[in-house]
């Protein structure tokens, strides 16, 4: 690619969305496309709903986020409809602060930043466009300017709402720029943007002894007094602060608990009413959407002092409580490293997935539900069928602790630890074992932890390791079988022959002697054991594969190995249990014979080629596995 074409493209690009007329020219468009005139609040929302809804699972979807956000779907679709659609609405929820609250590393300031990224990257849209007051110091809405006795028949006429006041500084100039004629007051298409400040407001706080409220509100520029003679000519002011830049779009409050209290009286109003006190000026009007985060201990603190009860009132809390999904905790993990300089050391399949194991565990609560404990707990949260619970199960389990997830183990120490074995020395490719001993080493520098908890999470990598173990079995499982991929279809269609003869009371031909004999009923028990079909549940399954035959069948179909995920799963099994000898003696020998050498390497090529190995990894897990066979 050449590099300058492309930037010469984009500037191009971005030259051809430029707009610059008069408020009369500015009228016309609005005429014709009223959502021009869309309060912040609607902006976002509209920017959030573009990118797409996806339903289909029944839980809400939001496109926008999937990206960068992983596991947090309930909650983001509760900080959507609830928050954003009707804030979008003209709702009251509008006239509230948005406070995420939740745990360290659980995604607050991810969120918030995907909300000013897609602003920026919106507002260079057709749909997203804002348009501005040209050389307004808070790039203001243009409609503005229409005095307040002709609003009302205004609004009739195009359609739209008009909130809010000039601002000192707009409506200085256009009495000295202008004359009062606001149809030829200059208004320009403005792109949101943080690092121009525009539209994007960000507030950190600091030391309250040095930290100024000029930060939020502006300052007076007093080199200018002597020119313009008094403090409150709006020429004589910066409208550069915080509250000033943001609006339109954005006010980040971060870790807005921690701010000094003078800091949060100027969103009182704010909020309530739309504007905000500066200098020695009237109210100051401002269309921006105020969004803060911050911990539960702080939270907590907080709404105990009686003195914030005002502010309090003011907020929607929105919990943002850590991803309790296994999968979703690796997808969090592949993007960090992804993200690194490490991204050339393989990770072996299911290394991360051990680590997402220990991690939700940690997090997850124990139900009252009878039979159900933590890891039963852990699949169904992750998508997995248990044997004995349904799906209300699943959603009562979720509405159980409302406080669920706001505590255990953070990505960011996972993610610590991972990377401490990712930097050691000559390293090609790290396993989950590597990551669970990082994992287990490093609980004795986290700062946090209680003896008690220690041992608990002890015990999770504990059972991190065992799930670890199943997985790897299964693994080699898949590779050998697929060496052995003859016999499994002959299993295979030996026990359709036999479940068809016992469903339809028949019999079956011995393939040698053409002798008629019962169906095997040993055999096909021997398959449907492997993933626990009870002796009361097995004619409901045999008859549930002959519909699925029968189905097949009508819509021109072959119904193979692979068409029944559960039948194959079983099938694998038990032809796995068959080898397990010979999968022992093949992966454990030091010293193979030709033929367990071929075995070998059949099976390596088989983890490499199609299960995502490379050749060390693949090598440890045949040696790993034929250690676990043989004890």
């Amino acid at each position: 690619m050449d590099i300058f074409k492309r930037i010469t493209e984009h500037r191009t690009e971005k030259q051809k969305l430029a707009w610059t007329g008069t408020f009369a020219e500015y009228i016309e468009l609005v005429r014709h496309n009223p959502g021009l005139a869309k309060p912040a609040h609607t902006r976002v929302y509209e920017m959030i709903a573009s990118q797409g809804i996806d339903d289909e699972s029944g839980q809400k979807s939001y496109k926008f986020f999937n990206q960068e956000m992983f596991g947090l779907d309930r909650s983001i679709e509760k900080l959507v409809e609830e928050y954003f659609h009707s804030a979008a609405r003209r709702l009251d929820v509008r006239k509230r602060i948005l406070l995420l609250m939740g745990p360290v590393s659980g995604g607050k300031s991810t969120l918030v930043t995907m909300l000013k990224r897609g602003l920026e990257r919106f507002s260079m849209t057709d749909r997203g466009a804002v348009y501005a007051i040209k050389g307004c110091p808070m790039h203001e809405e243009p409609l503005h300017l229409i005095p307040q006795e002709l609003r009302e028949e205004v609004e009739r006429e195009l359609n739209v709402r008009i909130e809010g006041a000039l601002c000192p500084s707009c409506q200085m100039r256009l009495k000295t720029e202008y004359n009062g004629c606001i149809e030829d007051v200059q208004v320009e298409r403005v792109f949101i943007s943080e690092e121009n400040r525009i539209g994007i407001g960000t507030f950190s706080p600091s030391d309250p002894k040095s930290q100024d409220i000029a930060d939020l509100t502006g300052s007076i520029d007093f080199s200018t007094i002597t020119e313009f003679g008094s403090e409150s000519d709006p020429r004589a002011y910066r409208f550069d602060g915080e509250l000033n830049k943001a609006n339109r779009g954005i006010m980040e409050f971060q870790e807005m608990l921690k701010c000094d209290e003078k800091f949060l009286w100027n969103l009182l109003s704010l909020t309530q009413e739309g504007n905000f006190k500066a200098g020695r000026f009237a109210l100051i009007s401002a269309d921006e959407l105020i969004i803060a985060h911050t911990n539960e201990s702080e939270y907590k603190t907080f709404i105990a002092n009686k003195k914030n009860e005002a502010l309090q009132s003011r907020m929607i809390v929105m919990p943002v409580p850590y991803n309790l999904k296994v999968t979703d905790e690796e997808k969090i993990y592949f993007k960090l490293i992804g993200q690194s300089d490490m991204s050339h050391i393989h990770i072996a399949p299911h290394a991360l997935r051990a680590a997402a194991i220990f991690s939700i565990l940690t997090r997850l609560k124990e139900t009252k539900k009878q039979g159900m404990d933590l890891l039963k707990k852990m699949r169904m949260y992750d998508g997995e069928a248990v044997e004995g619970y349904k799906e209300a199960d699943l959603k009562e389990m979720q509405n159980e602790f409302t406080d669920e997830g706001m505590s255990g183990i953070d990505p960011r120490y996972v993610i610590n630890r991972i990377s401490s074995a990712l930097i050691r020395q000559d390293l090609q490719c790290i396993n989950a074992l590597d990551v669970l001993r990082a994992l287990k080493d490093g609980l004795d520098q986290h700062p946090s932890i209680t003896k008690d908890e220690r041992e608990r999470f002890l015990n999770f990598i504990s059972v991190a390791r065992k799930e670890y173990d199943e997985l790897a079995k299964k693994e080699v499982q898949k590779a050998f079988v697929y060496s052995f991929e003859e016999s499994a279809k002959t299993l295979f269609d030996n026990y359709l022959d036999n479940i068809e003869a016992y469903c339809n009371w028949g019999k079956i031909k011995d393939p040698l002697t053409g002798e008629e004999m019962d169906p095997d009923e040993r055999l096909m028990r021997s398959i449907e054991e492997q993933i626990g079909i009870s002796e009361n549940a097995k004619k409901a399954f045999r008859e549930e594969i002959l519909i699925r035959i029968s189905s097949y069948s009508r819509k021109g179909r072959k119904f193979d190995y692979s068409s029944h995920e559960r039948l194959r799963e079983a099938i694998e099994k038990k032809l796995f249990a068959d080898l397990k000898d010979i999968v022992k003696i093949t992966t454990s020998t030091k010293t193979p014979d030709e033929r367990q050498l071929k075995r070998i390497n059949d099976v390596t090529k088989q983890l490499i080629d199609e299960h995502g190995y490379c050749p060390v990894c693949a090598n440890e897990l045949l040696r790993y596995v034929g250690s676990l066979l043989n004890r």
